[in-house]
């Protein structure tokens, strides 16, 4: 039986040294009618990778998260594009129910079910799902924020469900996942810091720990065992440390202004 007529789709993601992981998420996505890969400056293979793949590579200078991510989507031929990173896979699930979805659009933006896999386990609770995340949508009615980091996709619509998980593994050991956190909290400080916003201490202390209440109590992290404490934990010292880094450079432009 032939399948329902579809609109084209594009694949599109942002790369810089992403070899480990590229291949197979690369293949998760053929599926789509063409895939777009923007590189920064990979020295480890990927973009040959992606070549190899049959994706159309795009070298761009680093932008931060979110404006690569749009610079991306505007280099995508097709109106519906679906946004993934190079550490995660579409599931057979979620790509079956990508399918149905442009083939009778109920929505110009479709959000799915993000899953991650932390020390080994696939946690189905907490932060880490079902996480969800808006990823394939018409660009004509959606875009990227310009975000330096934890970006997000801008519409006025009531989105779509889609069935199926979006698959994220990373593959770093703690060491790793801590060095990115780092870089994460830091440029969340600054991103705060150039918006204007403030930190005192009872943010400081509150947020790690309303962080904690809502995900590992009330949604459950307590039942992915020891993974999902480690994963929260992590959370909640993100966001101690993304205000304590505001604080300090609050304090420093206050220096320079005196």
């Amino acid at each position: 039986m032939n399948a329902a007529p579809r609109a084209p789709l594009s694949a599109v993601l942002i790369t810089r040294n992403a070899a480990a992981q590229l291949d197979a998420c690369l293949e998760s996505v053929a599926f789509a009618d063409e895939i777009v890969v923007v590189d920064s400056g990979s020295s480890d293979g990927s973009c040959e990778i992606a070549a190899r793949r049959g994706a159309r590579v795009v070298q761009k200078e680093w932008m931060g998260y979110g404006r690569q991510k749009r610079f991306a989507v505007d280099e995508a031929r097709h109106h519906w594009v679906l946004c993934v990173d190079a550490d995660e896979r579409v599931s057979p699930e979620l790509a079956a129910a990508i399918a149905r979805a442009l083939a009778a659009p109920a929505s110009p933006v479709y959000r799915m079910a993000r899953r991650n896999r932390f020390l080994g386990r696939w946690l189905a609770h907490g932060e880490g799902y079902p996480d969800w995340s808006p990823r394939l949508f018409d660009r004509r009615n959606a875009r990227w924020s310009d975000d330096l980091v934890h970006e997000k996709v801008l519409y006025a619509v009531t989105p779509g469900t889609l069935e199926g998980d979006l698959l994220h593994d990373s593959g770093e050991d703690l060491g790793a996942y801590f060095e990115r956190q780092n870089r994460y909290t830091t440029l969340a400080a600054r991103q705060l810091h150039e918006s204007g916003h403030r930190a005192g201490v009872v943010r400081l202390l509150l947020s790690p720990l309303v962080r904690f209440l809502k995900f590992y109590i009330f949604r459950l992290g307590f039942l992915d065992g020891v993974p999902g404490l480690l994963h929260i934990s992590v959370g909640c010292m993100n966001s101690y440390f993304k205000y304590a880094k505001l604080m300090e450079l609050e304090r420093a432009a206050g220096r320079r202004a005196a």
